[in-house]
């Protein structure tokens, strides 16, 4: 690899952010992506990163050390078992057991996760690296080719006979749509339909689009959940959302998706299509009846419309008051970065609002880890998309407590002259966990985080840090850091106790909040929630 320029050895000071350095390179590449780890702990670490890239379908390549192939089953020194401990985090996961094996294995192994997206793990003992192998002929290139991949006919009638039959049909689509956002606009026009978008469609959906309503889920807005609840028939493409309480009660469900099984697995389906959502749309729309009523449609971009206003009211300088209003800072790091930038949120409350403040274009790529769910992503994620497009800005929205679990890769950044910029949501808490804890009617307990300043750390490390702490200071900041010649951070003080309120407020979370109260007065917090009331003014609460 030393000798070899086109293979790059890119340092990381611990292995999980390695793993997900690669899943982030082959989100955002599509092409795949290969990290590795030494034997025992060092490949017990990449577990995390690679958990995410398998469940994102991404293709990585793992490969993980092993202990002399004569030691395996002795209690030798740093010995596990890595084919039974990726097993569930791949869809291919083999050892090498002689030399000659190795080129075989190792093919299989790449095409595997290409063709499947997902993780492959070659487990390699140390003396296997060593041997020289009898070779093999060199393969066709490894790479991903496109097909056409759409139902029958036959289906493709039954799901016309359905929507030309629906007075209100609503889309919901996802990272299925990739690629085939022309079709996506042309279908919603051909069914007078409003556009809801999951978490991971985002990027791929809202640009250009006159019939995008919005998210819907715990991230979402009241329009998106609106448009789905009031339609008599929904179409999912390209989709797996997970959350079965924000499906619609009584519409008829077609879903469309290039996986099979993922078909009728979060909600009972009236038709399951398999097919990619450009090919299938592409052969659907020849069926379908022009619409001309537009109640439907108006109405969701009615509501959506003021739900987008509402939401666009709370991301202001209040006045300069402090702390500041972490809406108002998405806000603007949406307005100042730049046109083809990469943003990448830490799992937790910076999601919530990447998901409702940053503008997506076609150009701006937006990933993370939004089906594994896992903190401390953004800024491995980032080493992975900055070291896959040096020329591209790449924004990490950092969590303080998702940034202080590897804290130890600023050093990346710096060894590696990664540019990376890191906003950091610094709420001095597990902000997420706690509005989850406020609404089930619990005191806050065990979130809090004593935190240093970030922005000495980063310093210290050798990278631009600049601390905010008033509002007026904040757009002179990011406008440094993002001309800032190298990696920079921004340490934001932010809002504690900020509401991500979901779009749908259940009775039972309105009981949960009022139990909150109580609890919180009788527990001789009652400055805990002035401070609530203060942030929020109980907004949307009980809209």
């Amino acid at each position: 690899m030393r000798r070899n320029d086109g293979v790059t050895w890119e340092h990381v000071r611990h292995e999980e952010a390695a793993a997900f350095a690669a899943s982030a390179e082959a989100a955002l590449t599509g092409q795949l992506a290969v990290c590795a780890g030494s034997c025992g702990p060092g490949n017990t670490h990449l577990i995390n990163g690679l958990y995410d890239a398998n469940r994102s379908r991404v293709p990585v390549l793992a490969i993980a050390a092993q202990i002399p192939g004569a030691e395996i089953g002795s209690g030798y020194f740093q010995e596990t078992h890595p084919q039974e401990l990726f097993r569930e985090a791949s869809v291919y996961t083999e050892l090498v057991s002689q030399a000659d094996q190795m080129p075989r294995i190792l093919e299989i192994a790449m095409r595997t996760a290409v063709e499947r997206r997902g993780v492959a793990v070659v487990v390699v003992p140390g003396e296997i690296f060593l041997a020289d192998s009898a070779g093999r002929r060199k393969s066709a290139p490894i790479a991903f080719s496109p097909r056409v991949t759409r139902p029958t006919d036959p289906e493709l009638q039954a799901a016309a006979d359905i929507l030309n039959t629906a007075k209100r049909v609503t889309i919901l689509s996802g990272a299925g749509a990739e690629g085939a956002h022309p079709q996506l606009v042309s279908i919603a026009s051909a069914l007078q339909a409003p556009i809801v978008h999951a978490m991971r469609g985002k990027e791929f959906i809202e640009y250009d689009n006159p019939y995008d309503v919005g998210m819907t889920g715990l991230l979402g807005f009241s329009s998106g959940y609106r448009a789905m609840e009031s339609c008599d028939a929904l179409l999912m493409l390209g989709t797996d959302f997970p959350y079965q309480q924000f499906y619609p009660s009584k519409a008829k469900i077609i879903q469309v998706d290039l996986r099979g099984e993922n078909l009728g697995r979060r909600v009972p389906l009236d038709l399951g299509l398999v097919g990619s959502v450009k090919d299938t749309v592409e052969a659907l729309l020849p069926l379908l009846n022009e619409r001309k009523d537009r109640k439907h449609l108006e109405s969701s971009l009615s509501h959506y419309s003021k739900a987008r206003k509402s939401l666009d009211d709370l991301a202001v300088n209040d006045r300069n008051r402090t702390p500041i209003h972490p809406q108002y800072v998405a806000r603007l790091i949406s307005e100042l970065a730049s046109d083809d930038a990469v943003f990448i949120p830490d799992v937790g409350s910076p999601v919530v609002w990447a998901a409702r403040y940053l503008r997506m274009n076609g150009r701006r790529r937006l990933i993370g880890s939004f089906t594994h769910g896992s903190m401390a992503n953004a800024l491995p994620q980032a080493i992975g998309a900055q070291t896959a497009f040096p020329q591209r800005q790449v924004v990490a929205l950092a969590g303080d407590g998702g940034l202080a679990m590897l804290l130890g890769e600023l050093l990346t950044l710096r060894q590696n002259k990664l540019p990376v910029k890191i906003i950091v949501f610094n709420n001095s808490s597990l902000n997420f966990v706690e509005v989850e804890m406020k609404a089930a009617g619990f005191v806050n307990f065990g979130t809090g985080l004593e935190n240093p300043d970030f922005a000495q750390i980063a310093q210290a490390a050798g990278l631009h840090g600049q601390r905010v702490e008033k509002p007026d200071e904040l757009e002179s900041a990011l406008r440094t850091a993002f001309a800032h010649d190298g990696p920079a951070l921004v340490d934001v003080v932010t809002a504690r106790q900020e509401l991500s309120i979901p779009p749908a407020i259940t009775a039972k979370q309105v009981g949960g909040f009022t139990l909150y109260a109580l609890r919180t007065i009788m527990n001789g917090r009652g400055d805990e929630l002035i401070d609530l009331a203060d942030t929020n003014v109980f907004r949307r609460l009980f809209d």
